[in-house]
């Protein structure tokens, strides 16, 4: 079923122009869609979470914070195993295997919230097997480096990535739109009930994706291509391990891509919490929607201007934001803490851009897919700890503003780290 012969080589001139670059559009195309219907499983806690409790739940902040931030565990956990699994596969076939697990959370869910007397141990189950979404964006990214040049990784990994993170925005800007009417009628289950009297299908936040679900996996079963160069064992990725800027750059993607979707889990439950009484919380999909939207452009800046520049003063802006988040939440200035907000929404959105841009330049071809993989991983922690500190912080001190100070130390340092090791003048790597 592939179309594409061992010698596929998109840096070379005339086949990247003649054949090469039909067939990257042709998978990006399908990768895109997959993508973000992994992120929209991966964060549909992060509004499920926030109206259980309106319909009968009775789960505790804490319980709350949990549930929107177990996806980000599992989620990061998977993506360490599913980095590896495109060399062994095949980016066709593991694209449509990990597309296709995301029916059983997107069902399962839709069940359990019909049901006040489901347990939270039921709930936290169904929130971990969400981790299935957060797994695929390693794999993902593995994939799609193999079928572009170096000159153009930057932009079409900033393509797949940022369309593909959308899905957290989706998802966020959707579901308190789906969950007021009544979609799929008597197959849907029945409604519940608010304090005031207003029907609600909570369950619709989950089963509208079902159909979009079986629709992708079908177009990438049928579209979708499996490099044979690609393929590589465990023990020859796992050479990866032994290069200190694997590392390093794990440290850098996990500054911003773990901040992105950390606070893309959070934003809703931390605006309920520190705003109760505006009702606002239908606003954090817009923070998302920022972030992901710009980071093809982070990606394409970075190719003209250099991705080790681009994230050095990027990272200066996430500081000066977020130091702008704690000033308004500390005044409890709505307006501002949300303008802050986006802007550091934004520049997460960018650096994701810039330092995927700076793994390719940084190593081999073969090895950079694989460290595209595991940076990405590792940064998708920030999904379960990002949340997990605001709600410690929140239950210790009453506010945020603990876990935003942690965080501004965390950029500081990856400052330093950035102008030391990629941006200065005698850099050890200029990329």
């Amino acid at each position: 079923m592939a179309r594409i012969g061992l010698d596929w080589n998109p840096e070379d001139e005339q086949f990247w122009e003649s054949e090469g670059k039909r067939h990257a559009r042709r998978n990006l195309w399908i990768s895109v869609p997959a993508l973000l219907l992994a992120f929209v499983v991966w964060q549909i806690w992060s509004v499920v979470a926030v109206r259980l409790n309106d319909v009968g739940f009775n789960f505790t902040k804490s319980e709350l914070f949990t549930l929107a931030a177990l996806p980000g565990l599992t989620g990061a956990t998977l993506r360490i195993f599913y980095t590896f699994l495109v060399g062994i596969f095949g980016g066709r076939n593991w694209t449509v295997i990990s597309t296709a697990s995301l029916i059983i959370p997107a069902i399962g869910i839709g069940m359990a919230v019909q049901n006040p007397n489901t347990s939270f141990t039921t709930m936290a189950i169904l929130a971990a097997l969400c981790g299935f979404g957060g797994g695929n964006f390693s794999s993902s990214m593995s994939n799609i480096s193999f079928f572009y040049p170096k000159k153009s990784k930057g932009a079409a990994l900033g393509i797949n990535a940022g369309i593909g993170n959308l899905g957290v925005s989706v998802v966020q800007f959707a579901s308190p739109i789906v969950i007021t009417i009544s979609i799929f009628g008597s197959l849907g289950g029945t409604n519940q009930t608010l304090s005031d009297g207003s029907p609600i299908w909570i369950q619709n936040a989950a089963f509208v994706w079902v159909i979009p679900i079986i629709l992708v996996t079908i177009a990438a079963l049928f579209g979708m291509d499996n490099i044979p160069s690609a393929k590589q064992s465990i023990s020859d990725q796992f050479i990866i391990f032994k290069r200190k800027h694997t590392w390093i750059m794990t440290w850098l993607y996990t500054m911003c891509f773990g901040s992105f979707i950390g606070y893309s889990a959070a934003f809703p439950l931390l605006i309920n919490s520190e705003f109760a009484d505006l009702n606002v919380s239908h606003l954090a999909f817009i923070g998302p929607l920022l972030g992901a939207g710009v980071r093809p452009v982070g990606g394409w800046i970075s190719d003209k201007l250099g991705g080790a520049r681009v994230t050095f003063w990027d990272i200066i802006i996430m500081i000066i934001a977020t130091i702008g988040v704690v000033y308004f939440l500390t005044l409890q200035h709505f307006t501002g803490f949300l303008i802050m907000f986006l802007i550091l929404f934004t520049t997460t959105g960018i650096a994701n851009g810039s330092t995927f841009r700076m793994i390719p330049f940084i190593f081999p071809e073969k090895e950079a897919a694989t460290v595209l993989g595991f940076t990405a991983a590792i940064a998708a922690y920030g999904a379960f700890f990002i949340p997990k500190i605001f709600g410690w912080s929140i239950d210790s001190t009453g506010t945020a503003n603990t876990a935003l100070y942690f965080l501004i130390a965390y950029y500081a340092v990856s400052l330093i780290i950035t102008w030391y090791y990629y941006a200065r003048k005698n850099a050890e790597v200029k990329c």
